[in-house]
């Protein structure tokens, strides 16, 4: 059958430990970047991309840090709407203040701010766990929702309270078609996508998985859990804080601080629990699914001539989210991207069911 890995063998280390060691993934990421990169910017629609394409690589973005804490490291985060909402302050206070300051760096140090503020919240981990430290980074969106409403230095004093961000640029090139804002998302979740995938590979990944199965037991191997929890919480809000400040950029043009509520780091938790905790792909399935979810909750009911009205969908949604948050976590607590792999291995062994 097509996948099969007869005759594929390995005559090094390096070949070996390839994040796709099968020929035919290869092939499949290859194809799929293909398409993400010419044939959706020539095929796809200025809403398909406005809508839908460019929400969704962001939010993947931050479902993958916010993963790298909760799927990896085990340690618990409601706080990721506040360390969005501090790499899109970041970012724009960067602008504004900085303007001749290149935009991919205003993000990258963004992303840096975000880190210094998710060490802080972390700190707590060092002593609690659980649904204590649930609450401790909770604190820390409603901080930052705080800081961000009643200090007026942070939005450059706009009467409105909210912030437009200037034209978004590039080395000279200006991102203003939905083409434009698609493929400078793309790039920044391919490669943070790509870096996340060899840090959970590493040494550093395999402290996180560590601590998170059983941290007395990892403390005894000689894993420092200091260390391990700060550099999780770290990086988890370094992604998040990029992710944010595309979010406020790209995606939103202006915003205020009820944009990063905490409704949002709600919803980023539900991605990565129906899409599959500890898994980069399980990011991008939950991602989709809730970007997806409300779209389709509006047009097949009227497509089916039972129009229903936006508080329903709203609420309909809502009662999805929670009815499968509970199915995944009793019948598949990986996900979405663990029923993904069953089906992989499943085509492997065919026609041999296990």
């Amino acid at each position: 059958m097509l996948y099969r890995e007869n005759g594929q063998f390995k005559s090094s280390y390096r070949a070996d430990q390839q994040i796709f060691p099968i020929r035919q993934d290869r092939i499949v990421v290859v194809l799929f970047l293909a398409v993400a990169f010419i044939g959706v910017p020539l095929l796809a629609s200025d809403y398909l991309l406005r809508a839908i394409l460019v929400p969704f690589l962001i939010l993947a973005l931050a479902a993958i840090g916010l993963n790298l804490l909760v799927g990896y490291c085990g340690q618990i985060s409601l706080g990721t709407g506040a360390f969005m909402a501090v790499g899109a302050y970041a970012a724009y206070n960067l602008t504004v203040r900085i303007p001749e300051i290149n935009l991919i760096l205003a993000f990258i140090l963004a992303g840096l701010v975000s880190m210094v503020f998710g060490v802080l919240f972390g700190m707590p981990s060092l002593r609690i766990r659980g649904l204590y430290l649930a609450v401790a980074t909770l604190a820390a969106q409603f901080f930052a929702d705080w800081v961000f409403l009643r200090i007026p230095w942070f939005t450059n004093h706009a009467a409105s309270g909210s912030v437009s961000v200037p034209t978004l640029e590039v080395f000279g090139i200006s991102i203003a078609s939905p083409v434009e804002r698609y493929l400078f998302c793309l790039l920044f979740v391919v490669v943070f996508a790509l870096m996340a995938k060899n840090l959970v590979r590493g040494h550093i990944g395999r402290s996180w998985m560590a601590m998170r199965d059983m941290d007395v037991a990892a403390e005894v191997i000689g894993i420092r859990p200091m260390y391990a929890k700060l550099s999780a919480f770290a990086l988890s809000s370094f992604f998040v804080g990029v992710a944010g400040a595309l979010w406020g950029f790209v995606h939103l043009g202006s915003w205020e601080p009820l944009a990063f509520d905490v409704n949002r780091s709600l919803n980023l938790l539900f991605m990565i629990i129906i899409g599959g905790l500890g898994s980069i792909l399980g990011a991008f399935l939950g991602a989709a699914f809730v970007v997806i979810l409300p779209i389709v909750l509006g047009q097949v009911p009227a497509a089916l001539g039972l129009p229903i009205s936006s508080t329903a969908a709203s609420h309909l949604e809502m009662m999805i989210f929670g009815a499968l948050i509970v199915f995944f976590l009793v019948v598949e607590p990986h996900g979405l991207a663990r029923l993904w792999a069953i089906g992989k291995e499943k085509l492997r062994l065919w026609p041999f069911p296990h």
